[in-house]
């Protein structure tokens, strides 16, 4: 099996909130590179959107793996101390504790994960936000997986026409939600929009029992206790074969507002 991990955190902004500096972009994709080389990773990237680094990687230790998890705080402590040295603004600011403990939960950064066995081709498409609600993607989801206006395969693919099942996080009370759509869909929307609270954390496929969709549910607020700033979320879709196409994925964000 092999997992897709993306962990976000914002360890320092250059030029306010706005961006990441090279140094620490740098930092993070030498980190990566090495950890591919000891065999702790298959693969992985550094990617930024606003002033959050996310390391997009691939392994097969599954979710939740403390070996890898460990790997992405420890390098967000150093791009953090890059942070510091150069004096940008909110060094280190998602890292909400001084030391790890096993997992990231509850620790400040974001991350998404999904865990599957690799078709022959593998489009998988991966999300960055900046500025935003921890639920920011659940329409996005719901037009991907729900509305055949957006994906025709939903009414001509008959391995996506039994539709997906939608697990929502309640951030509030933590609890989770399963929404069986077509049959709930009225249920899922009226959780769903309400993406403060209500967060699509996986999508799965009801035929296929395959992962299809998985976005981070981290609200910084929440675990600080008090307001540290908007959240940054992440997401990951996988693609084609049984799954919304590509175009399917994307058309969402294609709408104006």
């Amino acid at each position: 099996m092999t997992t897709l991990s993306i962990i976000k955190a914002d360890t320092g902004g250059f030029v306010g909130h706005s961006a990441v500096h090279p140094e620490m972009l740098t930092a993070a994709e030498d980190g990566l590179r090495i950890a591919a080389g000891d065999g702790l990773l298959l693969d992985g990237q550094a990617a930024c959107c606003g002033d959050d680094i996310s390391l997009i990687m691939t392994h097969e230790h599954g979710p939740d793996d403390e070996s890898v998890h460990a790997f992405a705080w420890n390098l967000f402590q150093e791009t953090t101390r890059i942070a510091k040295r150069l004096g940008l603004y909110g060094a280190g600011q998602d890292l909400l504790s001084d030391t790890f403990s096993g997992n990231l939960s509850g620790l400040g950064p974001g991350y998404a994960e999904l865990e599957f066995t690799e078709r022959p081709s593998e489009p998988v498409l991966c999300f960055l936000a900046d500025k935003t609600e921890p639920g920011a993607w659940n329409l996005p989801l719901y037009k991907i997986f729900a509305d055949p206006f957006n994906t025709a395969g939903l009414v001509i693919d008959a391995k996506m026409h039994a539709g997906f099942s939608f697990e929502v996080y309640d951030l509030h009370e933590e609890k989770q939600l399963a929404f069986d759509c077509p049959e709930r869909l009225y249920d899922l929307l009226m959780y769903i929009g309400a993406p403060a609270r209500y967060v699509v954390h996986s999508v799965r496929s009801r035929t296929l029992g395959e992962p299809a969709a998985a976005a981070s549910t981290q609200r910084l607020s929440l675990i600080a206790g008090k307001y540290v700033g908007k959240d940054d979320p992440v997401m990951i879709v996988r693609c084609q074969s049984g799954l919304p196409a590509v175009g399917e994925v994307l058309e969402p964000f294609a709408t104006r507002r």
